[in-house]
């Protein structure tokens, strides 16, 4: 991860050179490596507004003793973390699913 500011946020650098904060809301370790679920920091209430709310899904990997966040290329693997991901944060912050009015 580029800097570390605690435990839960930090700051990723693009491939511009743009720097973005992100919470870590959860971490996981499969099998085939581990991942992060993160949501973005905003400091302009603007750009909150704008934003679509979903998560950021990231793979963890190691280069020179350094921890990088990488997008998950591929997208079976993508669908099962983002899966995981989902069950374990509804659990943690008991989210429910609210019922369309088709359901009724």
């Amino acid at each position: 991860m580029s800097e570390e500011y605690g435990n839960d946020i930090v700051t990723v650098v693009d491939d511009e050179g743009n720097q973005h904060e992100f919470e870590i809301l959860d971490m996981i370790e499969t099998d085939t490596g581990r991942y992060v679920a993160l949501l973005p920091i905003y400091h302009d209430p603007s750009e909150m507004l704008n934003d679509d709310g979903e998560l950021v899904i990231l793979t963890v990997k190691e280069e020179n003793g350094e921890d990088l966040l990488l997008p998950i290329e591929d997208d079976d693997e993508f669908d099962e973390i983002a899966e995981i991901f989902e069950e374990r944060l509804a659990e943690l912050y008991e989210v429910e699913e609210l019922e369309s009015p088709a359901d009724n």
